[in-house]
């Protein structure tokens, strides 16, 4: 049994995208009846609330929309889908100032009043705007105050459970949802549903969002029949902290703005190693430092948890504490001295590159499904910018928004649902309760050493065999565990099941882009292929389920605006000018 509802627009998540879409949404047609569904709390969940770094917009004396296109570009190693990376770089400078001058959001500034931009890697130029080091809150809580205003309706702690299509299955006609506080199935009927749920690779022993991302958006679109792209491109952020097992902020960012400002990698025995692999030393893209990190620790040249540190002192305790208030608080709780001594950091998962397939207006191939944030692939292609997050987020929110609002205007009904495959549905997120109970918690503690033995920072082939074969064994035992309590209401126990069957499922395509791809390139790298092979011949992977099979397929990278070997600055060989500035 199941309670129904009906929408025109039904957004699942209440990150920078889907508040952003929910904005856009209701202003281009406030008649529409819009629907937002989140599974925790509306603006405390959710990965854009964690941003500390900041916002990269093209605004700085010398910068150009040009300039943060070409670093995009050259930070995907040409895999990005070019009119999105367009998009979102020619779009940032518009969504910044709604931001400030609609929403209320204050960003830091300089003296003479202009944004202040501070350094990230891989950038040409300091285009990272921000507030302090926690950028992320400002905008979310700027946000979730427009949102609230409007006249539409937030369903908190509703987790989805599936997309359904139409009877005709020839377009999506809603989701069924369960509501975690009572434990009643509801199916919500839409015209048009935004994927808005984030990615969060949390299948990792270290990783940086919370434990209830889990991927439902890229299981959900899989098992709906729909392509992801890029699957293969899990980025690693280089400084996660690194304190004990025993404390869950082990994983979480020290943000990119300590290497951009000047911050040292230290090994274990207190060499400075970055510029013994690259030029750029600590402000290489986050690849190439992740590398770097983990080649260290494997060699045994590691600090006393088995990380890296990381070094500021020799900015000024002073300096530092000004300047990243939240991150000396947030180590100092972890007993580490960020302002004058050293912190222990890993290789931390961070971000999916990869994604649903879409369009530039975030349409995809199955009508009324669209996609934006991190469920949308495309945009990053091998590799995303410190700082493109939650500009990407908050132009492709708005984006969906105002695409959303015109398709449903042209609809003149609501698609009718696959009842069958509604019920259907709620029998499959009910499987564990058929089961003897067992301890999903180790189950998931299991899937993240695989993730990070076999599948993590540097792969090969056979490790990537094994993690395959290991993978498929986690879910037959998943499928096989069940769980002691019956009662569907805040049953957290059964939701940690139902994650890591979502965990378990996107981890295998991951793993099966990443043997298909025989070559190095971005957050991607083989030990046994470390060739980045013929860029001009650039393809990326396209992961699809068949029956309950994972099938990889190959498209070429169409170069519509720019192509190897080109630049849109002024430059034939490619290459873009030094930084304009250090932060020192």
């Amino acid at each position: 049994m199941f309670e129904r509802r009906d929408c025109d627009i039904l957004i699942l998540g209440t990150g920078g995208a889907g508040l952003f879409a929910a904005l856009h949404a209701s202003r281009a047609a406030p008649h529409l009846r819009i629907i937002v569904a989140v599974k925790g709390l509306t603006g405390k969940c959710g990965c854009t609330r964690m941003v500390q770094g900041g916002y990269n917009v093209a605004l700085g004396p010398g910068d150009s929309v040009e300039r943060h296109f070409m670093d995009t570009i050259h930070g995907g190693k040409w895999l990005p889908h070019q009119q999105m990376a367009w998009n979102l770089c020619e779009t940032a400078v518009i969504r910044v100032r709604e931001l400030e001058n609609e929403l209320g959001c204050f960003f830091d500034r300089n003296p003479d009043g202009s944004l202040h931009h501070k350094a990230f890697a891989g950038q040409t130029y300091d285009r990272t705007v921000h507030k302090g080091d926690l950028t992320g809150i400002e905008i979310i809580n700027r946000l979730m105050e427009q949102v609230r205003a409007l006249p539409l309706e937030i369903m908190e702690e509703h987790r989805a459970l599936a997309l359904i299509p139409s009877k005709q299955r020839d377009t999506a006609a809603g989701v069924l949802l369960v509501d975690m506080q009572t434990g009643v199935f509801r199916f919500v009927g839409a015209k048009a549903v935004l994927m808005a749920t984030g990615g969060g690779p949390t299948m990792y022993r270290y990783h940086t969002p919370s434990g209830d991302k889990s991927t439902d958006g890229l299981d959900m679109a899989l098992r709906f029949g729909l392509p992801l792209r890029d699957m293969e491109m899990v980025q690693f952020h280089p400084t996660g902290l690194l304190a004990s097992q025993q404390t869950r902020m082990t994983g979480t960012v020290l943000e990119e703005g300590l290497r951009g400002a000047g911050g040292y990698l230290l090994n274990g025995d207190g060499h400075r190693f970055m510029f013994d692999y690259d030029q750029d030393g600590e402000r290489a893209t986050r690849d190439i430092v992740s590398r770097a990190m983990y080649a260290q620790m494997r060699d045994g040249r590691t600090s006393p948890n088995g990380g890296i540190y990381i070094s500021m002192g020799h900015l000024g305790a002073e300096l530092v504490t000004k300047e990243f208030k939240g991150m000396v608080k947030r180590c100092a709780d972890c007993g580490f001295d960020l302002a004058a001594g050293r912190v222990e950091v890993v290789p931390t998962a961070h971000y999916l590159m990869g994604g649903i397939v879409c369009e530039p207006d975030t349409s995809t191939e199955i009508p009324g499904v669209f996609a934006a944030g991190e469920d949308a692939g495309g945009a990053h292609g091998a590799n995303r910018l410190g700082g493109n997050g939650v500009a990407n987020s908050t132009v492709y929110g708005g984006v969906a928004g105002d695409t959303m609002a015109a398709f449903v205007q042209k609809m003149d009904a609501s698609p009718t649902a696959d009842r069958d495959l509604i019920e259907h549905e709620i029998e499959r997120a009910q499987h564990p309760f058929t089961q003897p109970a067992g301890n999903i918690h180790v189950l998931r503690e299991r899937l993240m050493d695989i993730m990070w033995d076999n599948i993590g920072v540097m792969r090969n082939a056979r490790d990537l065999d094994k993690g395959i074969k290991q993978i498929a064994e986690l879910k037959d035992e998943l499928l096989h565990t069940g769980l002691p309590d019956k009662d569907l209401v805040f049953n957290m126990t059964w939701h940690e099941w139902l994650n890591t069957r979502s965990l378990i499922d996107v981890s295998a395509a991951i793993a099966a882009a990443a043997c298909a791809r025989e070559n190095s390139r971005g957050a991607h790298f083989r030990e046994d292929f470390t060739d980045p092979g013929d860029l001009n011949s650039s393809y990326f992977t396209v992961t699809r389920r068949v029956h309950d099979t994972i099938e990889v397929g190959k498209e070429p990278v169409q170069f519509t605006i720019v192509k190897p070997g080109e630049s849109l600055i002024g430059n034939s060989a490619g290459e873009v000018p030094p930084m304009a500035r250090h932060i020192t």
